[in-house]
């Protein structure tokens, strides 16, 4: 992909996010507190695998 691409790319989507955070703030704060959620439980499974697989 060329270098204007790419801006033209990372320029729409920054957009689409402000556009979403201003009309829908509530289901946006909803939206990043799941992904927060799913981060969260990834980590702590990675973690008990390890856990599990030292001790």
């Amino acid at each position: 992909m060329s270098s204007g691409v790419k801006k033209i790319v990372v320029v729409g989507v920054v957009v689409l996010v402000l556009f979403f955070l201003i009309t829908q703030p509530t289901q946006s704060a909803n939206l990043v507190h799941q992904v927060l959620g799913w981060l969260r439980n990834g980590a702590e499974a990675i973690v008990t695998f390890f856990q599990t697989l030292f001790s």
